[in-house]
């Protein structure tokens, strides 16, 4: 039975859940919108202008033409529990949460990252890469071919940002007389920001490490680049999909203090020599724009439609528990097996 309407699954819409896994799922929800109908349903406050969850499990029953798609990573295992009966699927940003899922749960990864977490956690279960796309401001509007020098030498969003970058690696850089903005709060237009950049430094790994889950795709980098900004990033996660050190990015932090300070000074200097080769660039953003992620959408929902269809029982991975013992007794018995006067097999 082919999907007739998809509710993806938000805690709520207000300034108090504001981050990049909402602002993903609002756009994922626009742009599905073009394939059929979608609902953004919340879970945990209620909005006028949104279904509440608790409103719709009790008023219908399950259907198999409605897919519901959670997100919120710590809230995951909850809804699924809440959601049994009803066709699921996980829409999987950060990992390392620490939960599994029941088998035939389709996982929907923003990020090759993600995806290889999931096909080691959940071989069995359905696996889609769907990446996030980049807002289409940001390539309507970047500067990717400008020379001019810009009136901000190098760039820091404090949130993420480690204590080395802005500790350390910042003030040098002030003491050789670049002009560094550190930027906090709110900003009205992040693409201008970044246009007026040269150098762009993006170091979360010290901020994920200690949350203990991943980046779950690394747009600000991506972005950056979409706007002619030097990266000098940090690899961590899934900023490996996009972030080819020496080529695409380049990384910060590795080594020695003297060593990232010169590398920036030199960026700032030219920042064309810098840069990622156009080709490769432009092939990046292409494949991440909403029309490409728009058409990744709809062979997963395909892929999905014909899961649904299919007839027998569902296929389940093992528990680790299991695995480790069956390999505990292997070894053993090849142990056994060379005893002297042991019968063999």
């Amino acid at each position: 039975m082919p999907t007739t309407l998809i509710r993806l699954l938000v805690p709520g819409t207000s300034q108090r859940f504001r981050c990049g896994g909402l602002s993903v799922e609002l756009q994922t929800a626009r742009l599905l919108s073009s394939l059929c109908s979608v609902e953004v349903v919340t879970h945990r406050e209620r909005h006028q202008d949104h279904p509440f969850l608790q409103d719709l499990l009790r008023e219908e029953p399950p259907r198999q033409d409605i897919l519901w798609i959670v997100s919120w990573g710590f809230d995951v295992p909850a809804l699924v529990q809440r959601l049994r009966g009803h066709r699921i699927a996980y829409h999987a940003h950060s990992s390392g949460y620490g939960f599994t899922l029941p088998p035939g749960v389709p996982v929907l990864a923003v990020s090759r990252n993600t995806l290889g977490y999931w096909g080691d956690r959940c071989p069995r279960n359905p696996l889609l890469l769907v990446p996030n796309a980049i807002e289409p401001c940001w390539l309507d509007r970047g500067c990717r071919g400008s020379a001019e020098r810009r009136p901000i030498d190098v760039l820091v969003q404090a949130r993420k940002s480690s204590r080395y970058v802005l500790d350390q690696l910042v003030p040098a850089l002030r003491q050789r007389s670049l002009r560094v903005e550190v930027q906090s709060g709110w900003v009205d237009d992040l693409v201008d920001l970044f246009n007026r950049s040269s150098v762009y430094l993006y170091d979360s790994a010290e901020y994920w490490r200690g949350r203990g889950v991943t980046e779950g795709f690394g747009l600000p980098p991506l972005e950056a680049m979409a706007c002619g900004c030097v990266v000098f990033s940090s690899l961590n996660h899934a900023l490996a999909d996009h972030g080819d050190p020496g080529r695409m990015v380049h990384q910060i932090g590795c080594g020695r203090l003297a060593f990232d300070v010169r590398r920036v000074e030199n960026a700032v200097r030219d920042p064309a020599a810098w840069r990622p080769p156009a080709a490769a660039l432009n092939a990046l953003l292409d494949g991440s724009s909403e029309a490409s992620l728009l058409q990744r959408w709809k062979l997963a929902l395909n892929q999905l439609d014909a899961l649904n269809d299919a007839e027998g029982p569902l296929l389940s991975s093992p528990p680790t528990w299991q695995l480790k013992l069956h390999q505990r007794v292997a070894r053993l018995r090849r142990v056994v097996d060379r005893l002297p006067g042991w019968p063999k097999g």
